[in-house]
Formats: structure tokens, C-alpha cells, sequence
């Protein structure tokens, strides 16, 4: 009799089951995902040209997609810790990537995020330290799954591309030629190829003009002539280098038949919404304006296109932003509000000093970089030194200097708990980051004499939306924000993949 009701209770849970998965296999899996993130947007700006736009791009995505108000989970994200963290679901703590550069311990130089000593030369994800979207649907596909990215700076490129992919391009600054890295492929695409040799046979005098698209006949509110040396690393920084994006994005999906069966493919884009020369925004509000205008066309065009080729219920398009903003050149002690500058290096050197005075003279301290202050580990053991007290006394120290908001030590933010340690936990790395980080006070100049670095210290954050357009999603606008980490777990559960093996995040839906 048990095993009698053993058996119809375990033919109820199968029964309930199968309903359940044939409940969820109604929901098409999209067989094109396309992550789109654009470099700076912001929401205040989007909004400010919203009159201007076509039907086809921003007005298309806000008014048919399921639109977010989007945050991070972690300080001061910048374009390389932003696009590990919406394609790995988990924040720097984990991901491993707190910049687009940071000190390396062993040879006490910076190192870029995608360079790695034993490949030299050759662009990598080696230092990304977990998996990515990407990478999971190439282990649940078996390999099946293309996998491509585009973007014009290397490191958004390669770090969203993951370490699975097909392959991964950008634009070298040097000779505006449109590359991939030897990490994915020895040769790089034929068609490739060909658009570098187009684009050279057009602009063979290598200098590119940017004029507004509205400009009046012989009236324009600017016009800036790429030519030189700089002329590439201008283009990059312009609303010139999205038509390249969205062109390049439409060859690769012809080329690589991207969606063209029921495996789920990934094209993970960048695109540009800075400012043009890192000028204020008060002296570029033309080109900003400019830059939104022919950004809404060509995410217009990538996708009506895309949707006219594969079929809108087969694409599902996420958008999004890094999260960052260039900061301007405010002169706040003009306007008398509090300012001032920290000197990263000179408060290194009055540590080592305290300290020497204290146990003797030595290199207590092996360096500084950016808000960080490097220990030398050995010479603490050689003289039997307490780590704990070491960087008490440091923190001590440091928090009586003029502009120092806090200070706190690697110990402390392992060990966090509350929510702003938090933020900090999420942004640090114990492997990639200094022993004592120094927060600088709003408003105040955190500088480095040595190697030129100087940015302005805000706190203020940037909005920008989390957008998901395309397949079977209703529109909507949902209240409330929610952080970048959750758009992985969201696009691996709607083509039905794990989530990346760092990422904890809750699907949004």
C-alpha cells in the first residue's frame, strides 16, 4: 500500500512538472540576443532631446520595451568595470576588474585590464576572473552559439566578449583600422577586411569632418576637422564612430549568420554618448545634442533592420549605460564653494615618514595609484610587525589630512557589512587594489604628481535606464531602480542558460 501511494504521489510531482515546463516553453527563446551598451548615456540628456528623435530608435525602445531606472552596485564604475559587470551578473569583488587599469603588486606598474604578461602584445580577458553570459551559452550550446562583440575602445570589446567568444573588434586609435585580437582568432575576418579597405578608399585623405545633422545650409553650429595624429583618437570620441558600430554590427550578422537557427547567438555592442574632447558640457551642448540625434538613428536602423531580417519575435535587444560621466573642468573655487586638492603621492610619503620615525627608517610604503596606498608586505613580517595595527595607525593618520572624507583598509572592506562598506566591498579587489583606500571629500582634486592623473571626486550619481526590447515583452515602465548586475541572470534565464558561476543576482523577470 505505500509504495502504492509512493507511486501516484511521485506520478502527481512529474504530472506537475510537465505542465510547468510546458507552461514555460511558450515563451520563444530569442535566437539573437544583442547587449547594447552606450558609453556615458544619461537619462537627463536622453529626456532633454526626446522632441527630436525619429520613431525608429529611443522612441521605439522607451514606448514598446520594459524600461528601468538603472544603478550600479558598486563606486565609481568606468566603461571597463561596468561591461564586466553586466555581462558576468557580479560586481569587481569577484569579476576581478576595477578599472580600466590598476597596479600590479609583483612589478609595481600599472597594467591595462585586458593586458596579460605572459601574452604580450595580445588583447585578452585572462584578468576577467569568472564567466560570462557569453561564455555560458557557449558551454550550454556545446560551442554551437556565436558569440561576437564590437565596441571602439579594446577593452569594452574583449571584456564583453568573454573568454568563449568567436571573436571581438575595435578601432586602434593609431591607425583606425578596425582589429580583433590573436587571443580569439589568428587571422582576422575577411570581411573585416573589407571594410577597412572601404573605409580607406573613401576617406583617403585620412580626415573625417563632423558637422550637426540639422545644421542649416552653410550654417553649421560647429565643425570639427579629424585629421593628424589625433584624428583617430578624436573619431573615437565623437557621434561619428556609432555609424561604424551599427555598420559593423549588420555585417557581422550577415557574415556570421547570426540568429539564422534555433541556437541562441550573443552580439554585444558599444556605442559612444560622451562628450567631445572631455570638454564641459557647457561649451559642446551643440555636439551633445548632435550625438543623441544620430545615436537614436542608428540605433533606429540596427534595429529595424535587424528585426526586417530575423523577425522581431526572434531578437531580444537589452540596453543600457556604463554608469559613468566624464566630469568637467567646474572651477568651484571661483564660486566659493569648499575645494581643494589631495596629493595621493605626498600622503604616501608622509606615511612611510610617520612610520620610519616610529620603527626606523624603510620603505614602510612601496607605492601609490589612484586612491590606493600599496603596503610592503615582507618588510611588516621581517620586522614582526602586527598587520592589524599597521593599518589602524594608517587610517589614523590619513583621516586627519585636509580633504579625506575616509579611509578604510582592505581587512575592513573584507569583512564588510553595512551597506555603504558595501559599495565599497563591491568595487575593491583584494588581488588588484591597494592595502588603505582613501575616499577624497566631494568637490576636491584627487592627484597623483607622479604620474599626471587628476579627477575631480563626485559622488552624485549618473542616471541612465536599463532597457529590454523585442520577442514577447509587453511594455512597461517599472518604478523603482535596479542595478546592473541583474541584466545577465535576466537574459540567461529568457534563452534558458545558467547565469554566469560569480553571478548571485535575481532575474528581473
Amino acid at each position: 500500500m505505500r509504495n502504492r501511494y509512493l507511486y501516484i504521489t511521485l506520478l502527481a510531482v512529474l504530472g506537475w512538472n510537465v505542465e510547468t515546463q510546458g507552461q514555460t516553453g511558450n515563451r520563444q527563446v530569442p535566437r539573437l540576443v544583442v547587449n547594447i551598451t552606450i558609453d556615458q548615456l544619461r537619462s537627463d540628456y536622453l529626456e532633454v532631446f526626446t522632441p527630436l528623435y525619429g520613431n525608429d530608435g529611443f522612441k521605439r525602445l522607451t514606448e514598446q520595451g520594459v524600461v528601468f531606472a538603472g544603478a550600479y552596485p558598486f563606486d565609481h564604475p568606468d566603461r571597463a568595470s561596468a561591461i564586466s559587470t553586466i555581462l558576468t551578473g557580479t560586481t569587481p569583488f569577484y569579476h576581478g576588474i576595477v578599472g580600466l587599469q590598476w597596479m600590479d603588486r609583483s612589478s609595481l606598474r600599472p597594467v591595462r585590464c585586458t593586458e596579460q604578461m605572459l601574452k604580450p602584445g595580445v588583447a585578452t580577458p585572462d584578468n576577467l576572473t569568472v564567466s560570462t553570459l557569453g561564455d555560458e551559452l557557449k558551454v550550454s550550446t556545446n560551442g554551437d552559439a556565436k558569440i561576437f562583440a564590437i565596441a571602439p575602445y579594446q577593452d569594452m570589446a574583449v571584456l564583453s566578449a568573454g573568454h568563449a567568444a568567436d571573436n571581438a573588434c575595435w578601432m586602434d586609435e593609431r591607425t583606425g583600422q578596425w582589429t580583433t585580437s590573436q587571443y580569439y582568432a589568428n587571422n582576422t575576418p575577411n570581411w573585416l577586411l573589407s571594410f577597412n579597405e572601404l573605409r580607406r578608399l573613401n576617406n583617403i585623405s585620412r580626415k573625417y569632418v563632423w558637422r550637426p545633422l540639422d545644421a542649416p545650409q552653410g550654417r553649421a553650429a560647429f565643425e570639427h576637422v579629424m585629421k593628424g595624429e589625433n584624428g583617430y583618437r578624436q573619431y573615437l570620441r565623437s557621434a561619428l564612430i556609432n555609424s561604424d558600430i551599427t555598420e559593423l554590427a549588420l555585417q557581422s550578422v550577415a557574415n556570421l549568420t547570426l540568429g539564422s537557427d534555433s541556437i541562441t547567438d550573443l552580439l554585444c555592442l558599444t556605442y559612444y554618448a560622451g562628450l567631445y574632447e572631455d570638454k564641459p558640457v557647457t561649451d559642446c551642448q551643440s555636439e551633445l545634442k548632435d550625438t543623441y540625434l544620430r545615436l537614436d538613428r542608428e540605433l533606429g536602423k540596427l534595429i529595424s533592420d535587424l528585426e526586417q531580417k530575423l523577425g522581431k519575435e526572434h531578437v531580444l535587444f537589452v540596453v543600457t549605460s556604463t554608469g559613468e560621466a566624464e566630469t568637467d573642468a567646474t572651477d568651484y573655487a571661483k564660486y566659493r564653494i569648499p575645494t581643494g586638492t589631495f596629493y595621493i603621492n605626498r600622503a604616501a610619503n608622509l606615511l612611510n615618514m610617520y612610520f620610519s620615525a616610529q620603527w626606523g627608517q624603510a620603505r614602510y610604503i612601496e607605492t601609490s595609484y589612484d586612491n590606493q596606498i600599496f603596503v610592503n608586505h615582507k618588510l611588516l613580517e621581517q620586522k614582526r610587525l602586527d598587520k592589524t595595527e599597521f593599518y589602524a595607525r594608517s587610517q589614523a593618520f590619513l583621516a586627519e589630512m585636509a580633504g579625506v572624507k575616509s579611509v578604510y583598509t582592505s581587512i575592513q572592506l573584507q569583512n564588510a557589512h553595512n551597506d555603504h562598506l558595501l559599495r565599497m566591498r563591491n568595487s575593491f579587489s583584494p588581488q588588484r587594489c591597494g592595502d588603505i583606500l582613501i575616499e577624497v571629500a566631494p568637490g576636491w582634486h584627487l592627484q597623483h604628481e607622479d604620474t599626471g592623473s587628476n579627477r575631480l571626486s563626485q559622488v552624485s550619481a549618473v542616471p541612465f535606464p536599463v532597457i529590454f526590447y523585442g520577442g514577447d515583452l509587453q511594455a512597461e515602465h517599472v518604478k523603482g531602480t535596479i542595478t546592473t548586475d541583474r541584466i545577465a541572470p535576466t537574459l540567461a534565464k529568457a534563452i534558458r542558460i545558467r547565469a554566469p558561476n560569480a553571478c548571485s543576482a535575481e532575474p528581473l523577470f
